[in-house]
């Protein structure tokens, strides 16, 4: 494993009610060309919920009115999250990000970016995914 040493720089935003949390966050990276962005937090709430399950190819959308408990991943180079929400009676559910996730009352955001890094994807050979790859930017 290699690490990039680069300085952090912050983003804090508000989703409003029915934006899609998934796009509109990578939109914003790609509108603002962050080559390393990343979700720092997230509270909110959300209406739907697209997950996938782990080492899984079932898919699961919860609808409804849930807490979202966190939110976490890279959104450079096409995004990789994970969302945990919860029910009125505490039930948790989680997994891959892979599709609508609605804003119910609000989402709020803080995106970081390492300016001195680049994010990519690649294929590895031994997982059979595209996998993070991590570079210093020229």
């Amino acid at each position: 494993m290699e690490a990039i040493q680069s300085p952090l720089l912050c983003y804090p935003m508000r989703f409003e009610p029915g934006a899609d949390l998934q796009k509109g966050l990578l939109k914003f990276t790609e509108d603002n060309g962050l080559s390393a962005a990343f979700v720092i937090t997230c509270v909110g709430s959300v209406t739907k919920a697209t997950l996938r399950m782990a080492n899984s190819t079932t898919i699961k959308t919860y609808e409804g009115h849930f807490e979202i408990v966190s939110l976490v991943g890279t959104l450079s180079s096409g995004g990789h999250l994970h969302m945990s929400i919860s029910d009125a009676e505490g039930n948790v559910f989680g997994g891959h990000v892979f599709g609508d996730v609605i804003v119910y009352t609000t989402a709020e955001v803080i995106v970081g970016n390492c300016p001195g890094a680049v994010m990519n994807r690649e294929e590895d050979k031994r997982t059979g995914y595209k996998e993070l790859t991590v570079q210093s930017k020229p």
